[in-house]
């Protein structure tokens, strides 16, 4: 199976913390349709297998109309082999999704939501600069409820000044709302956002990892009290709604990524495309593919491994690394792990390696430890 992820690159307004491609114009929006469809129309022989997921990312993909929805779908379904039962996801804000916005949605082939909620308090939400209110974000997810069963939202924590009270009020609320998906993340700092400049300043207090610590620990525990798995660092499911988009890049399956600033992978290359609408739309326009490729290493596809691997709740399988790498890269992990399993980090159960409960939160550091560097293979 191989999925299409779909970047749409435009905000009505910059969350000071997003350093993701986006432009804040929409005068280009459906020319930028247009070359979406053209580029998913060039690269029509670059998936061999059946589309099982298809992506709308951003930026903000509900600020795009019914119709230009429908184009871009149209257009998936002309070019490649779709799933009969695939998972198809659009993100949106909850200053969209109006009762008639989501009401077209539900008829059209999306099936899947993810609402950008990131809080169900104002204080925060002004902080972020987000453009939706407190009572937007819970209003939107009553609306949604009857006619979409597969809901994620996104919440931010770490969040500089935010309690552990509060904190955990946001976490009871989303619980509340009775949704089987939720992803949580760490609020982090990127060089040339608003929120580096505030820091740098001292606009804003600089981002306290402990307190994060403690936000990503009380979650765990309040998600499994729940009933909610966590089966990636981030994510949290009820059984049957795990993603199944996240969970097949994690699992290394192949996507083609469609847009301005967009990546691919292929299980030998990745590519990604100009981060730049103007350049991406001329290019396509011109039938040229505005991307960069690179050929991985056996190194990279390890280390990718390590990587997601330890994220998740399949860990890290030492038979899947003697057979994709060699046994002398199951010599190296079992080497680096050891320190990591006597500080109890890291536990080795069936042949394969989990970060522990006690590493979970470390398990970035724990893979950088684990990777193999200065080896061209």
């Amino acid at each position: 199976m191989s999925g299409i992820y779909i970047h749409i690159p435009f905000c009505k307004q910059a969350c000071h913390y997003c350093d993701f491609h986006f432009s804040t114009s929409l005068k280009k929006k459906s020319e930028l349709v247009d070359a979406l469809c053209k580029e998913l129309e060039l690269r029509k022989g670059e998936l061999k297998e059946e589309v099982q997921t298809v992506y709308f990312g951003g930026g903000t993909p509900s600020l795009l109309t019914s119709e230009e929805l429908q184009q871009l779908m149209d257009a998936v379904y002309t070019y490649f082999k779709v799933s009969q039962t695939p998972e198809i996801t659009l993100e949106a804000n909850p200053d969209d999704l109006t009762l008639q916005k989501i009401k077209q949605l539900a008829i059209s082939p999306i099936n899947r939501l993810s609402i950008g909620i990131q809080s169900f308090f104002e204080a925060d939400l002004k902080w972020m600069n987000r453009a939706h209110t407190s009572t937007e974000a819970l209003a939107c997810i009553a609306m949604a409820k009857p006619y979409f069963e597969n809901i994620t939202i996104d919440l931010i924590y770490g969040i500089p000044g935010l309690s552990v009270q509060r904190w955990l009020k946001n976490i009871e609320m989303a619980i509340s709302q009775n949704i089987p998906h939720l992803s949580c993340y760490a609020l982090t700092v990127e060089p040339r956002t608003a929120l580096d400049s505030f820091i740098k300043k001292g606009i804003v207090a600089a981002v306290d990892d402990e307190l994060s610590q403690q936000h990503y620990e009380l979650l765990l525990s309040e998600m499994q009290k729940a009933g909610y798995e966590n089966y990636e660092f981030s994510n949290f499911g009820k059984d049957g709604f795990h993603s199944q988009n996240n969970t097949a890049y994690w699992q290394g399956k192949p996507y083609l990524g469609i847009g301005p600033s967009a990546h691919s992978y292929d299980g030998t290359t990745r590519s990604w495309n100009v981060r730049n609408n103007t350049k991406y739309i001329k290019g396509i326009q011109e039938g040229l593919l505005p991307l960069e490729r690179e050929t991985l290493s056996k190194t990279d596809k390890y280390n990718e491994y390590i990587m997601t691997g330890l994220r998740t709740k399949w860990g890290v399988s030492l038979e899947k690394i003697v057979t994709d790498f060699g046994n002398e890269f199951e010599i190296y992990i079992l080497k680096q792990a050891q320190q990591l399993l006597e500080k109890k980090l890291l536990v080795l159960e069936h042949n394969t390696l989990f970060v522990t409960k006690k590493g979970k939160f470390l398990s970035d550091g724990i893979a950088a430890d684990l990777f193999l560097v200065n080896l061209d293979t």
